[in-house]
């Protein structure tokens, strides 16, 4: 069975495993290597047990009454299980917000894209809704997806010539600054339906800086 390393509580990320399309095992046991904390919803548990990954929280209405809880038990103990019936909010809220409620300040999320488009942007747009509350990372095999927020906060970080960076509003996003991006945005506006942000890329190595006035962006950090 697959484990993770002993660390100070809280210090990494914790790693939340949402029902979406599943992550290669290199992504997968790259954050395992490191996340002290795995919570799992209840529909992709079955995958997960066949994966042989320690779990410390499986959550979910578990409406599907498919899973032998009782056995579950057994076999990932000391596991919390965590019923979460609220069907006013999808499982990943549940997820992030169990995990809010333990005070994580940072949380992986992986399997919450493909399958499903509406649950997929739904997982996406969620993102924005706790960015107040938690740091909240959503990757797959083909992208890194992060809730950036407006001035004064900002984005910086180092990256390699070439990589692509993407910025997608919800809805319409005003005053973008960028720097060290091959098409810079030099107090623009991004917006759905008009002008998007999309396959942008570093312009050399160094620090890329993103910052805004008023709205909501994503970043994304893309590869084939």
């Amino acid at each position: 069975m697959s484990s993770h390393h002993i660390v100070k509580e809280k210090q990494e990320p914790a790693l939340l495993i949402a029902n979406g399309e599943a992550c290669s095992s290199d992504l997968l046991d790259n954050l395992l290597e490191w996340s002290p904390y795995v919570v799992v919803l209840d529909g992709a548990m079955p995958r997960v047990l066949q994966r042989g990954i320690k779990v410390d929280v499986l959550l979910g209405d578990f409406d599907r009454n498919e899973l032998d809880l009782e056995e579950i038990k057994k076999q990932q103990f000391p596991i919390e299980i965590v019923h979460t019936p609220d069907q006013e909010k999808t499982d990943l809220e549940k997820g992030i917000e169990f995990l809010i409620g333990k005070g994580f300040p940072a949380v992986n999320i992986v399997w919450a894209t493909g399958k499903r488009m509406d649950h997929t942007l739904a997982n996406v747009f969620n993102l924005v809704k706790y960015k107040n509350d938690i740091k909240l990372v959503m990757l797959d095999d083909f992208s890194k997806i992060f809730p950036l927020s407006p001035l004064p906060s900002f984005f910086e970080k180092w990256y390699r010539s070439g990589t692509t960076i993407s910025l997608l509003p919800l809805g319409a996003c005003e005053e973008i600054r960028t720097t060290n991006l091959r098409y810079p945005l030099m107090d623009e506006a991004l917006s759905i339906g008009n002008r998007l942000g999309n396959s942008n890329e570093v312009a050399e190595d160094g620090l890329v800086k993103v910052q805004f006035g008023h709205g909501e962006l994503l970043l994304m950090e893309c590869e084939d």
